[in-house]
């Protein structure tokens, strides 16, 4: 029996915010239960099972975390817009952990591919990397490098593992210039590789491009 007040909507959101409150690998269907002050069984009207409800969460999560970049990068270009992409990359980490966490989960491709949140979040980082005019194979390595970057950052600083007397904001901020002087002055490939990449280019030609930076 589905139970008057409850909502699929407001089950994900619930248990979004208790991931971030006790980390999303913690979250269970029993806590979020506890939490409307029903049995697990009462939620089952509402999500298929654990795992459909952290793959809902991991969408609200996305859909937020894209929100969140694309409105930090609007109306900004080149360095200022990556200024406010890393800020706003650190911020949603830091404040919501176990969104975060969750952005992370593995998701059934076909799933992924009917939400937009992570299309768009693609899109905002590409756009935002349009700036420094690289193009493949460079833009992706360049891509992965930022992204690492700042998940690293993020990840270490909310588990409290920078225990140097620096300045953790100092640091960061470093990290950031750091990151706009590089895609600067991206490295050149070595011939070898240019021109493996080009025959890779030419055999793929025509197929649209379907699956690029599928992994990104």
């Amino acid at each position: 029996m589905v139970r008057a007040g409850l909502t699929t909507e407001r089950v994900v959101a619930a248990a979004a915010d208790l991931a971030d409150s006790i980390g999303f690998d913690q979250v269970t269907l029993s806590a979020v239960a506890r939490g409307f002050g029903v049995k697990d069984a009462s939620l089952y009207g509402h999500v298929g099972g654990l795992q459909d409800l952290r793959t809902r969460v991991a969408l609200l999560a996305a859909g937020e975390f894209a929100d969140r970049l694309s409105e930090a990068v609007a109306g900004r270009a080149g360095r200022d817009a990556l200024v406010g992409f890393a800020y706003a990359y650190r911020e949603f980490a830091l404040e919501h952990p176990g969104r975060y966490q969750a952005t992370q989960m593995r998701i059934d491709p076909e799933v992924a591919q009917q939400s937009s949140a992570f299309r768009r979040t693609v899109s905002t980082i590409y756009g935002m990397m349009r700036a420094y005019r690289l193009t493949e194979p460079a833009l992706t390595d360049a891509v992965r490098m930022l992204r690492s970057t700042l998940h690293g950052f993020s990840d270490l600083e909310a588990d409290g593992a920078f225990r140097a007397a620096r300045d953790v904001e100092a640091s960061w901020e470093r990290t950031v210039e750091a990151l706009h002087t590089v895609l600067e002055h991206w490295p050149a490939e070595p011939a070898a590789e240019r021109n493996a990449t080009a025959d890779e280019e030419d055999e793929t030609k025509g197929d649209g491009h379907a699956h690029r930076h599928a992994d990104d």
